[in-house]
């Protein structure tokens, strides 16, 4: 189902916060994202709470932080860039919140990923990217390790219209841990 993802963000000398919300069309997922960060040329170091309503069940309200009744995903992320080289490295961990495992404890998925991009005529980059569960994790339902979990082509284009900019892409995904692919605009 396409998904709506409205969001709004303040920046001032590299540090920031954010909000977005994510709503299907059809009703079947909904999520709200808070995020602080800060960002420089060769680094950014995020915190977010990632909401899903009801994934947990009908008790999972937002100010409910109790063990399995929790809709909240705290995670912290980092990625490491630099200004000359289109080449990106992310490593993320969930540390607090719904991410648990079989035996009801702190499951502390992991995440890495490498990243490539090349930007040609102005408006236009193709990426191409890479990422794995670093421990067993949600990205690996719990039963297996270092595992790749995403392989990316992504295509993005970004129309000005007056003084507005509207960034359009396609991706089409892979998960070989699962043996699924995606295509997905936004």
């Amino acid at each position: 189902a396409p998904v709506v993802f409205p969001s709004i963000s303040f920046n001032h000398r590299g540090f920031g916060i954010m909000a977005m919300g994510g709503y299907a069309l059809n009703g079947s997922h909904q999520e709200v994202d808070l995020s602080i960060y800060y960002a420089n040329d060769y680094i950014s170091i995020a915190v977010s709470d990632y909401f899903y309503p009801t994934a947990v069940g009908s008790k999972d309200t937002y100010f409910n932080f109790k063990g399995s009744e929790n809709g909240h995903w705290l995670e912290t992320c980092m990625t490491l860039t630099h200004p000359k080289v289109p080449i990106w490295a992310t490593v993320s961990t969930y540390f607090a919140g719904a991410d648990k495992n079989p035996e009801g404890k702190q499951g502390w998925s992991s995440y890495a990923e490498l990243g490539y991009s090349h930007t040609f005529n102005e408006n236009n980059t193709v990426s191409v990217v890479a990422g794995a569960a670093l421990n067993k994790s949600f990205y690996t339902d719990f039963n297996a390790g270092f595992n790749v979990v995403n392989i990316a082509l992504k295509y993005s284009r970004t129309f000005t219209l007056g003084k507005c900019f509207l960034p359009l892409s396609v991706s089409y995904i892979i998960n070989p841990y699962k043996n699924k692919s995606y295509l997905t605009f936004s």
